[in-house]
């Protein structure tokens, strides 16, 4: 682990930050740290220095060891006699941890649980969820944040991150100079409106950012010093809450129209001018503001939209695997082959359908056989270029009349799925309606008719909105069908056989991805990049994993994962002069030092100098 601290102290400034140095919100003493220049600092420093000693220290996360502190450093520091006498190994402490929280209820007592540590201790909450990826991440995540945002008003102990209200609107940039750090690279935010799938949770969607940054943390190794959570906390036409008088959020309707898009600009200036290398990624905004939004920044700022463009590059990488998965003849082993019946037309399948479009024509297909590969309805029935009214990213899944045609499917505005299926015969069936029970029996033994091994994705989470259950995929097709999810859920026994589940987690791909960006310092996110996170993605799913029916790595394999993916991007930026150009023979190394694994570094302690 040693060489993922290997920095070089050769060129340094010193940077101080009076009575906020930590996480957002928190209001510490200050410290001087070391903030270096190679390697863009995204693996955080060797080491912290401070003025400040005593209390000061153990009541700031970033600089709290606890009792890993030995004796020398207790009496160096001024905490001798304010710790128990025992010296514990960081092990030791991740054990503790462990232990504590396995003994708690519910699932949202050990998110609590983890917040008040992530309060206390940043390096030890972080080496418990590196060393624990697969067991904390629906806790610190999916599904156990969408409770935690639900309640947030009534559970949050520490505010994290920053928000920015309708009140902020002229005076954006001094809000966000508020943020403990100087030089933050990854940005997660959100307007709060379409948390997961449980809609708009005003300034509870804090938790989103919150998350999604702990698992870049995690799973790439990006500083915490680098990320900052942002919720645009715009007002909420949730009446629960504007009705609650405990809510702790802006306490007024949305805001709509031009004042909205008025505020969302004076964000994007205000990152601009703070943070000029932050890469922005766009997070649970409802539908028509996530394409717009993402049309109207991609050009003029680095981001992205993790629900369009990283639940796409999943699901792909996802049907990409299961090419490898199932063996396919000669014929049938690109995207380019696969017909996929998508159910859902909201961010999520558009993103998908568009990826997938990509890929396809870089697998050599040409603009027909693409139209001819996808069919998707939404809430009102089937796409199809004679439907009135479709908005303009719906208007480009329709699928044409002449199509509909040759495969025998007329009253196409009559058309349900289980008669498409019969005539389509799709290879892959993807949800992401937030409907429970939408994939019938009917529908996949139908599928199953035509394809040995149909790929069932119901994506929708939390587990309870989910298309259907793994399951009841499995017995319904009889043990046939590849199934991949978008919420955890427990292998499946089935007449003998387990068949493990793969979870279809944008975890895979925004970490690499965001870590890449950020080392090359991209003007922009490319679709590309995406494209070659899907197909990284595919590759490293380990060929054991592949025979047990999973089609997407274990999540305890996502810091492999994530440097697989960065690396590509890393290259494919340099390749075409996207961002900073880095020597081919260069880039392995480069991403490898760029990421931070939690452990304590040395605090040294300077005394303050006073004049005269």
């Amino acid at each position: 682990m040693a060489s993922q601290h290997s920095l070089s102290l050769a060129t340094s400034r010193k940077t101080t930050l009076d009575f906020r140095f930590g996480r957002c919100g928190v209001q510490y003493v200050s410290v001087t740290y070391m903030e270096h220049s190679d390697n863009n600092s995204l693996a955080g420093d060797r080491v912290i220095t401070t003025r400040k000693t005593g209390i000061w220290l153990l009541h700031n996360p970033s600089t709290n060891q606890g009792q890993a502190f030995d004796y020398e450093q207790r009496n160096g520091l001024h905490v001798r006699g304010m710790l128990p006498y025992a010296v514990s190994s960081i092990d030791d402490q991740v054990n503790l941890v462990l232990e504590q929280l396995r003994v708690k209820e519910s699932d949202l007592e050990k998110y609590i649980h983890l917040a008040s540590l992530h309060d206390r201790n940043e390096v030890l909450f972080y080496r418990v969820l590196v060393e624990n990826l697969a067991e904390l991440m629906p806790i610190v995540y999916t599904p156990t944040v969408g409770e935690a945002c639900q309640k947030f008003s009534r559970i949050v102990r520490s505010p994290r991150g920053v928000w920015l209200t309708p009140d902020d609107v002229d005076d954006m940039p001094a809000v966000l100079r508020n943020a403990p750090f100087a030089d933050i690279r990854l940005i997660v935010v959100t307007d709060n409106e379409r948390i997961l799938g449980l809609g708009d949770q005003g300034c509870g969607g804090m938790g989103i950012p919150v998350g999604k940054l702990a698992l870049y943390v995690a799973g790439a190794g990006i500083h915490p010093s680098k990320c900052l959570p942002i919720s645009l906390d715009v007002g909420t036409n949730n009446p629960d809450l504007l009705d609650d008088p405990q809510y702790l959020g802006y306490p007024h309707r949305r805001l709509q129209g031009q004042s909205y898009d008025e505020f969302i600009e004076a964000f994007v200036h205000a990152v601009k001018e703070v943070f000029p290398r932050a890469i922005i990624q766009w997070e649970d905004f409802k539908r028509d503001h996530a394409f717009a939004l993402l049309e109207r920044y991609r050009m003029r700022t680095p981001c992205f939209n993790d629900d369009i463009q990283g639940t796409a590059a999943v699901t792909a990488a996802g049907v990409l695997a299961r090419l490898r998965m199932t063996g396919q003849s000669a014929t049938k082993q690109t995207m380019a082959d696969q017909r996929l019946l998508f159910i859902g037309a909201g961010g999520a399948c558009t993103g998908i359908a568009r990826l997938c479009a990509l890929l396809m024509k870089q697998d050599g297909a040409t603009d027909d056989v693409i139209r001819r590969s996808m069919m998707t309805f939404d809430s009102r029935g089937l796409l199809h270029d004679g439907r009135e009214g479709l908005d303009e990213y719906k208007a480009e899944l329709a699928v044409s009349q002449d199509i509909l045609s040759e495969l025998k499917l007329s009253n196409p505005s009559a058309l349900q799925p289980l008669d498409v299926i019969a005539k389509f015969k799709p290879t892959v069936l993807i949800g992401a309606t937030a409907q429970p029970g939408l994939f019938t029996e009917e529908m996949l033994v139908e599928m199953s008719k035509h394809v040995d091994h149909p790929l069932i994705m119901p994506l929708s989470n939390p587990n309870s909105k989910a298309e259907c259950s793994p399951t009841e995929a499995i017995r319904w097709t009889k043990g046939r069908a590849i199934v991949a999810t978008g919420g955890p859920y427990p292998d499946v026994e089935y007449e003998g056989r387990r068949h493990v589940l793969g979870q279809s987690n944008n975890v895979f791909i925004f970490p690499g991805l965001g870590l890449g960006a950020a080392i090359s310092e991209v003007g922009q996110i490319t679709d590309e990049m995406f494209a070659i996170a899907a197909r990284t993605l595919a590759q490293v799913v380990k060929p054991e994993r592949l025979d047990a029916g999973a089609i997407y790595p274990s999540q305890n394999d996502l810091r492999e994962v994530s440097h697989a993916i960065a690396c590509e991007v890393v290259r494919y930026a340099a390749a075409n002069n996207l961002g900073r150009h880095i020597p081919p023979e260069e880039i392995e190394q480069t991403v490898r030092s760029a990421s931070w694994y939690p452990n304590y570094v040395p605090v040294n302690h300077v005394p303050v100098q006073r004049k005269g």
